[in-house]
């Protein structure tokens, strides 16, 4: 996985009052913690850091202040629920080598038996373990000719080497469903035949 350069600022101003005037600069407050270190408050640029978000799970290079270097990933992303922008995120402070639990998004290929099945994502991402500097972007089950009542468990899914699971191997990610047939209510047939 590629990281992504940042530039961040320190924040001394904290508060809703504060955090309005950020993001009216197009920027967004945000706190970077772990290592037993004291979380530190940054404001980060809005538009770099909207695009650095669109890969799950980047590893983002920050440059703090033009003094400091620290790597990082995202831990938690608070989004305006209507309009979509970034109002605040937290960062977890990582190092090369280090081991972090991560949320990898589950993506599907194939097609599932004919018959007109579902498939239903128990999990639309799959926790693991793996090396700070590489962690895949997506894990891919295929789900080729499977039919009604098929499961794929979080032990089945092959994961690149150095990752593991961090959720119990009898999990069900996936799982194919019988489609129901919708059946037409009672008596509107028979209304439809008269009226002809």
């Amino acid at each position: 996985m590629s990281e992504v350069k940042l530039s961040a600022e320190t924040r001394t101003e904290f508060g809703k009052g504060a955090a309005r005037r950020i993001r009216r600069a197009d920027k967004v407050p945000g706190v970077l913690y772990g290592h037993g270190s004291e979380p530190l408050h940054l404001t980060f640029p809005g538009h770099d850091l909207l695009l650095a978000l669109r890969t799950p799970n980047v590893l983002i290079s920050l440059d703090i202040d033009g003094k400091t270097n620290e790597l990082a990933i995202p831990k938690a992303v608070q989004r305006d629920p209507l309009k979509g922008f970034l109002e605040h995120v937290d960062l977890l402070l990582v190092k090369r080598g280090e081991k972090v639990t991560v949320e990898v998004p589950v993506h599907t290929e194939g097609e599932l038996a004919p018959g007109g099945n579902l498939l239903e994502h128990v999990l639309d991402a799959l926790p693991v373990e793996a090396e700070a500097t590489h962690i895949p972007e997506q894990v891919t089950v295929s789900i080729e000719g499977l039919e009604a009542g098929a499961s794929i468990h979080a032990k089945d899914i092959t994961l690149p080497n150095g990752v593991s699971l961090a959720i119990e191997e009898d999990a069900v990610v996936l799982q194919v469903l019988q489609a129901q047939a919708e059946e037409a209510p009672e008596g509107e047939g028979e209304a439809e035949e008269t009226e002809a």
